[in-house]
């Protein structure tokens, strides 16, 4: 296992970290782990080097960091960091802190947790917590010895990640969707190596799209891979462009099952900064515009139809869309249409004034998409 400096703190991070979301569970239940399976991978990834778990209040139905505090009882304790998340959508007021961390750390069956995250900030969510005093009320656990070092996690647009790394300046960490085709979406490259300069460690989540770029590809992107001078397997080239940059501290995936496990801490024990060469940038370059070319919306991301007089996160919509499109999951899209997006902010309320056509320089129908796109993935599931 290879590791990397985690930041300002004083402690390597391994460059891979288990995210405890995607474990093997009984009838597809997500909130029944195969549980024997699951300690048994966790426990082999520490005993290869993994020192780096990350689990969520919602992850398998509130059982991930049930599953996290069984896994470091006995031999592990201490042999791994435990990340934990204050389900930000579930506050409604200051004295929901206490009582989901309170709950959290019950599940956890540990005295104590090392890393404490706002989890999926994004600018409203974050100006919600800020204003019910989550700064104060971390400083004051984290004195009182709950935990040791606060961070974050974040889906928005790369002004809402500067803001929320300026507002705090004991940040430990922050926590980035980001991968190979995500270069210039939500933080992106840019607020990867702006708070990487300011001495934050950079945990990636969903560093293979939530498995898309490991699916088998479309034509017309197998053609572009069929042009690579060496062969690695789909999750290694993604896992090799992160480790490649050194402004990168963690990379967690999400693993189902024992082979997964041990196929990634094979690659991370070869990855390295610079380990690949500019023809092998140019080959991933070349990968990412075969799937952009598969977008039914020729929709560039370059935000000029923002921000909306209706506040509907347009440039959002059009990427979940053209990611299911071009991944060949239409209807994936759905869950992250419902749950991300907040209501008021979808395609239904889009009152058709055409502000945004008028600024659109590929001149998109954007109301017509909207209407379609909420018809498809906003329309309640049928039975």
């Amino acid at each position: 296992m290879k590791y990397r400096k985690f930041g300002k703190l004083d402690w390597q991070v391994s460059v891979l970290g288990f995210g405890i979301m995607r474990l093997p569970v009984i009838n597809n239940n997500q909130a029944q782990i195969n549980e024997p399976e699951a300690l048994k991978m966790i426990h082999y990834a520490i005993d290869n080097g993994v020192n780096y778990l990350d689990t969520g209040y919602f992850y398998h139905g509130g059982q991930s960091e049930v599953i996290a505090g069984k896994a470091l009882k006995g031999e592990y304790k201490d042999r791994a960091k435990v990340a934990m998340k204050m389900p930000c959508i579930a506050v409604k007021s200051a004295a929901d802190f206490d009582r989901l961390f309170d709950e959290q750390m019950k599940r956890l069956d540990m005295p104590e947790v090392d890393f404490y995250l706002l989890h999926g900030l994004g600018a409203v969510s974050w100006h919600k917590m800020r204003d019910l005093g989550i700064i104060k009320w971390a400083e004051k656990k984290m004195a009182q010895g709950y935990f040791k070092h606060f961070a974050f996690s974040f889906h928005d647009e790369y002004e809402a990640f500067k803001e929320i790394v300026d507002a705090y300046d004991n940040w430990a960490f922050a926590q980035v969707q980001y991968n190979y085709m995500d270069v210039h979406r939500q933080a992106g490259m840019k607020g990867v190596k702006y708070a990487s300069a300011k001495n934050l460690g950079i945990v990636v989540m969903e560093p293979l799209r939530g498995g898309f770029l490991v699916k088998k590809p479309p034509e017309l992107v197998a053609r572009v891979w069929d042009t690579a001078t060496h062969q690695m397997s789909l999750a290694e080239w993604g896992l090799q462009w992160l480790w490649d940059q050194p402004e990168i501290s963690a990379v967690l995936s999400g693993m189902s099952t024992m082979e997964q496990v041990q196929e990634n801490i094979a690659v991370a024990g070869s990855s390295a900064v610079g380990k690949l060469t500019g023809e092998d940038h140019a080959l991933l370059d070349r990968v990412r515009d075969a799937y952009k070319n598969l977008y039914p919306i020729p929709c560039s991301g370059c935000r000029y139809c923002m921000p909306c007089p209706n506040d509907v996160a347009i440039p959002s919509i059009f990427e979940i869309y053209n990611d299911g499109v071009a991944y060949n999951v239409p209807n994936r899209g759905r869950g992250r249409y419902v749950d991300t997006l907040l209501d008021g902010r979808r395609g239904d309320q889009c009152i058709h004034c055409n502000s945004c056509i008028e600024a659109c320089p590929q001149k998109i129908d954007i109301p017509d998409w909207l209407e379609k796109i909420h018809q498809l993935l906003g329309a309640p599931k049928a039975g």
